[in-house]
């Protein structure tokens, strides 16, 4: 189904959530509803609990580290990335495209390696915390996002289509060339709204930010200025603290919002960003209006540097 929108409309990137808890059926509902009103939509997939599902299946254990600063994380290493290859862009991105044309809406499954959607550069080490010593561990395709194309992304938006974006993405190698690697889902779609200047929805299968962790009565509603997203960041604890990373770097290069909402509320998009959730906007960090910082994620085109 052809749409009215266009790269001047308004622009929403939608994050889902690979959790076994979110139910994406309402929030692809909803994205149909906006798409209709003449919103433009991008759909960012994660997907990480299905990967880990299907090396199960194969036999194979997931390898989790977590970094000196107590981020947990997975190691990806050359076999985890083929059933990445497999999972990602095969099965959760058809998947996702599947429903939304069975709601009307006529979406493209992209990953980050099409059209150098999404390029960075590649860590083929990382640095981990193991039995409270410090080590390298060598081996890894994981990588983080430099560039975003945005070009292709508004040239689907004129035609009418909503991209369906998942990883892998590119990373560049030191001695040239590309490597696809994984990365973060929620920074991806971070880098997606800062590069299309965009509202960020990152849905998840929580109500928002939890001053107590364990209370849901104590959701924090808003972080609009400095201190309130001190508080926010305080706050985070375990998934929550990389969503909080994403929401900074996504205001940081040009995202005018990012809520954090719960995926299996009625019409879970549309009431994230009518202040259901956990909202943070450029005041969080001390900028006015849409700023974008010096270091911003560069919307390039297909010609990226």
């Amino acid at each position: 189904m052809a749409t009215n929108s266009s790269p001047e409309s308004e622009t929403v990137v939608v994050k889902i959530g690979g959790a076994r808890a979110v139910d994406p059926a309402g929030a692809l509902a909803d994205v149909a509803a906006l798409v209709e009103a003449g919103t433009n939509v991008v759909v960012v997939h994660g997907g990480s609990t299905a990967v880990d599902e299907t090396l199960e299946e194969l036999g194979e254990e997931p390898t989790y580290v977590e970094t000196p600063g107590g981020v947990v994380g997975r190691f990806t290493d050359e076999r985890t990335m083929d059933v990445f290859k497999m999972v990602m862009p095969g099965k959760l991105n058809t998947d996702l495209v599947e429903a939304l044309q069975n709601e009307g809406v006529d979406a493209v499954g992209l990953s980050g390696v099409d059209g150098q959607l999404l390029a960075g550069k590649r860590k083929s080490a990382v640095r981990v915390k193991e039995d409270g010593k410090k080590k390298i561990k060598r081996g890894d395709h994981s990588g983080t996002i430099d560039e975003v194309n945005a070009d292709l992304l508004e040239t689907l938006f004129s035609g009418g289509y909503v991209p369906v974006v998942g990883g892998p993405v590119l990373g560049a190698e030191k001695g040239g060339g590309y490597t696809a690697v994984n990365a973060d889902a929620d920074r991806t779609a971070a880098a997606v709204a800062g590069a299309l200047e965009a509202d960020l929805v990152l849905l998840t299968d929580v109500s928002g930010i939890y001053a107590d962790p364990d209370d849901e009565s104590t959701k924090i509603d808003e972080a609009t200025t400095e201190a309130a997203l001190e508080a926010v960041e305080d706050a985070a604890e375990g998934f929550m603290t990389k969503k909080v990373m994403a929401a900074k770097e996504a205001l940081e290069t040009g995202a005018t919002s990012v809520v954090v909402g719960d995926a299996n509320a009625d019409g879970p998009v549309t009431s994230a960003l009518a202040g259901d959730g956990t909202t943070m906007t450029p005041g969080a960090l001390g900028l006015e209006g849409a700023s974008v910082a010096e270091d911003a994620v560069a919307p390039t085109g297909g010609d990226s540097t």
